[in-house]
């Protein structure tokens, strides 16, 4: 910056001469003018109005002038400036103008247009595998039996041989209706329509049973409060743990392809006796060396837990009015979302929950 002159000598600071400063402003409106989108506007105007422009560092060099030619130069650089303001916000509405008239003929659409082609629904995935394990048991003669998600204490528990002791009845698993003395409950199992069934009818009994239940669990990747169940029940004459184990590999065959076979592990279960986890050979890996070793899904196990199965416990017989001495039975139940879970690598039970049609659209109308 130059220093301040003593005398009045307009020569001394170049940049504030009149014909400078007219060169400036014409510059800035050629440049304006030439202006065809709003990015070359945005640099036209960091170049001829930003703090770095030379209408900017002329507007500095006005302290360096005498007193006596301020006023002059500052209203012939200010003019200069006013106007290249004014023409850029002119040229900014003009360039705004043609960009949304662009857009517009680029992006319309001809809603008028004809169209054959309807959106495809989806059902949730669980229904229609629901679905699917009941027509699998219909074809073997059985029949689908349901009850009250509201039930009574004594369906859900006692008849069940679950004991007024018994750790299940506690707030920790159990969503009980006020008043707490009422003896309501939300079913935490589907087994309350087996205790109903054998209630309300003879053997031989053949009955499958899926329905939603609830306990009071976190939803979390593999939880939730509220899921699903299917559960078999068989009450006849003469009927062994061979019986429960020929239907529980012809449903895993069903729901997983040939070859695939169950296994069962020692277990208890108060309405069993007596009681079994029900595991599934690989459905990846078929336990077969050397893939078992590298299986992710089964973690080199070469099986996979898949529910809980036993023979009715004569507790259980008797409680609901069947001669133990006469009938025997079995009964098993799995989780819905643990069977689709298998069935279609489907990672995070939340999925299943949370309603998004992303989620449901993929299984289409069937399974």
């Amino acid at each position: 910056m130059s220093g301040p002159n003593s005398e009045y000598d307009p020569v001394e600071v170049t940049p504030l001469k009149a014909e400078e400063v007219d060169a400036m402003r014409v510059a800035a409106l050629e440049a304006i003018a030439a202006a065809t989108s709003l990015d070359e506007l945005k640099r036209v105007r960091s170049e001829h109005a930003g703090d770095r422009s030379p209408l900017a560092l002329a507007n500095r060099e006005i302290g360096a002038l005498p007193p006596q030619a301020r006023k002059d130069a500052g209203m012939r650089v200010g003019r200069a400036r006013g106007e290249v303001n004014q023409a850029l916000a002119q040229r900014q509405q003009v360039l705004e103008a043609e960009a949304e008239e662009r857009m517009l003929a680029e992006e319309t659409v001809d809603v008028t247009l004809p169209w054959d082609r309807a959106p495809q629904g989806a059902r949730h995935p669980l229904t229609t595998l629901q679905e699917l394990v009941c027509d699998v048991f219909v074809a073997m003669g059985w029949e689908v039996a349901e009850g009250p998600e509201l039930e009574a204490e004594w369906l859900n528990f006692d008849a069940l041989n679950l004991g007024p002791d018994h750790p299940a009845r506690t707030m920790q698993d159990t969503f009980w209706l006020e008043p707490a003395d009422g003896g309501l409950v939300m079913r935490t199992h589907t087994s309350p329509v087996q205790a109903r069934t054998m209630l309300e009818r003879q053997p031989p009994i053949y009955v499958i049973c899926p329905g939603r239940v609830f306990r009071t669990d976190e939803l979390d990747a593999t939880h939730t409060p509220v899921f699903s169940q299917v559960e078999g029940l068989v009450v006849d004459k003469g009927i062994t743990m061979a019986h429960l184990k020929g239907t529980l590999d012809h449903f895993a065959e069903s729901m997983f392809g040939d070859g695939i076979t169950t296994r069962f592990r020692p277990s208890y279960f108060p309405f069993t006796e007596p009681s079994a986890e029900v595991d599934l050979v690989c459905f990846v890996c078929r336990g077969l060396e050397p893939a078992v070793e590298t299986c992710r899904t089964c973690k080199g196990e070469g099986w996979i837990e898949w529910g809980g199965c036993g023979v009715v416990n004569p507790r259980v017989l008797a409680a609901c009015g069947i001669d133990a001495e006469t009938y025997t039975g079995f009964a098993f139940g799995m989780g819905l979302e643990r069977t689709l879970m298998f069935r279609h690598g489907v990672s995070d039970m939340r999925d299943m929950v949370e309603g998004d049609v992303r989620f449901t659209t993929a299984f289409g109308t069937e399974i």
